[in-house]
């Protein structure tokens, strides 16, 4: 397994060409093609995990992604309760081995290889379902609760794939979930303003003075502008606390998390550049950015194993904790 992790990332610009065009048929309709760049240097068994995974995922968003403004009540979001609802009914028949689902049947295949607790897919889907009441958030600890179900739990259900030594992995995958979901918020303002959702928690705003109806109309003044870099400085704070948990004995397998952290902290780092205004600006990495990044990041990692820096493994020893 060592060698097959080694090997994966030695190709000739033809073997590059096959493997992200192979990647991309499969991943393109999946996810963000942010994560495509930061998992395109897995090993297959692991990269084809991350993809049943997140199709998963993708697929129980989408049952409330597209809905617009608060919609506690009324028709739609009844019908996406009960759809959730049957997920929830799935996941129980998954775990009680019975999977019905194309989706989760390719679960059942991602468990028996990288097991994981049924506790993940039930807050996955409670996360995605705030969406259908909480429109607006009162403070960061309730916003935490919800970046916590929508991300960190998505970060823990990748560091399964990816395999770990140390539990500290675990604490690592959740502060680096919460990074990059207060990345995507930020980011998101205007769109997500738009379809009648504030994220930025509202004791926020009060204290900025930068009013919702200033959030409608794009306003960048300098209230918007502290309020912003107080934002900003939040996230910056978990990836911070991510850095400091890192379990280096894991090195070479959390190599993927760790490109998918540096492809958000750029984006971070544009939001910021931009003198927060990310209203006018289109906060985004181009492709060739992406992939030197990732390939930059999978090369320091082969170095790394290479020189005898870091002794993680493909196989997870789960520490007691």
């Amino acid at each position: 397994m060592e060698a097959a992790t080694t090997k994966s990332i030695h190709f000739t610009p033809w073997h590059l060409r096959e493997r992200t065009r192979n990647f991309r048929r499969r991943f393109s309709k999946t996810i963000q093609s942010n994560f495509f760049y930061s998992f395109l240097f897995l090993p297959k068994q692991k990269r084809d995990a991350i993809i049943d995974v997140y199709t998963f995922c993708r697929a129980v968003d989408d049952v409330v992604d597209d809905l617009v403004g608060p919609v506690t009540f009324g028709h739609a979001a009844s019908e996406a309760r009960l759809e959730l609802d049957k997920w929830r009914a799935e996941i129980d028949l998954l775990y009680a081995g019975h999977p019905t689902t194309a989706i989760t049947r390719n679960l059942r295949n991602v468990l028996e290889q990288f097991p994981m607790p049924k506790e993940y897919f039930e807050e996955m889907i409670n996360g995605c379902e705030m969406d259908l009441s909480h429109h607006r958030y009162e403070t960061f600890d309730e916003l935490y609760q919800y970046c916590y179900r929508v991300a960190a739990i998505t970060g823990l259900m990748c560091v399964e794939i990816f395999t770990y030594r140390e539990a500290q992995a675990r604490e690592y995958a959740v502060n680096l979930g919460i990074a990059l979901q207060l990345t995507n918020i930020l980011r998101d303002l205007k769109e997500d303003a738009e379809r009648g959702r504030i994220y930025l928690p509202q004791e926020d705003l009060r204290r900025f003075g930068y009013s919702e109806h200033d959030l409608a109309n794009s306003v960048v003044n300098d209230n918007f502008r502290a309020l912003m870099k107080f934002e900003c400085d939040r996230a910056r704070s978990f990836y911070r606390q991510a850095e400091e948990l890192f379990p280096h004995k894991d090195q070479a397998t959390l190599t993927a998390a760790v490109t998918m952290g540096k492809i958000y902290f750029r984006l971070l780092e544009q939001i910021e550049q931009n003198d927060y205004d990310v209203f006018n600006h289109q906060i985004r990495l181009h492709r060739p950015e992406r992939f030197y990044i990732a390939l930059r990041e999978w090369a320091r990692a082969t170095r790394r194993k290479s020189e005898g820096v870091s002794d993680g493994e493909t196989e997870r020893r789960r520490e007691d904790s």
